[in-house]
């Protein structure tokens, strides 16, 4: 399936490039998120004649991402939660923890943002996590878990 993309996509290329794809990923996730269009003649003029418009929203869309890397820049957050005396965690922290942790703090952040490719923190300590929040913006948080609840 080929699709014409309406923003930049990670792993697969930048606004207006006409890229092929697996037809379950163009018609379940890209075309539906707005994140492209079946690449059909009526769909190539239509973006042509639009390409402003979408240049502008991806601008504001990378600025709006920079402004909030550049406040979340070597931010740190504490989690409290439950161990065993020798550090293990009775349970884990996911990216969900994470992303209530900062967005308490008044930084919003969604748990989709969250990069963990470790997977789950199940010991006390401090983590460094990467956020990111648009294709070409991350930005490196670190996490304290500290004992309690």
């Amino acid at each position: 399936m080929e699709v014409i993309l309406l923003e930049k996509v990670k792993n697969l290329g930048a606004l207006g490039d006409k890229v092929r794809v697996k037809p379950g990923y163009g018609r379940n996730y890209l075309v539906p998120q707005g994140k492209a269009v079946p690449a059909t003649k009526a769909n190539l003029d239509a973006f042509e004649q639009k390409r402003a418009e979408y240049q502008a929203k991806a601008d504001k869309l990378l600025a709006d991402a920079q402004a909030r890397g550049a406040k979340l820049e070597n931010a740190e957050a504490t989690i409290s939660a439950n161990a065993s005396p020798e550090g293990k965690l009775f349970g884990s922290i996911g990216p969900r923890d994470i992303a209530e942790a900062f967005t308490a703090q008044g930084l919003a952040l969604e748990k989709s943002e969250v990069i963990m490719p470790e997977g789950a923190i199940h010991n006390l300590g401090d983590y460094d996590v990467e956020i990111s929040l648009h294709a070409d913006v991350k930005a490196p948080v670190k996490v304290h878990v500290i004992a309690g609840a």
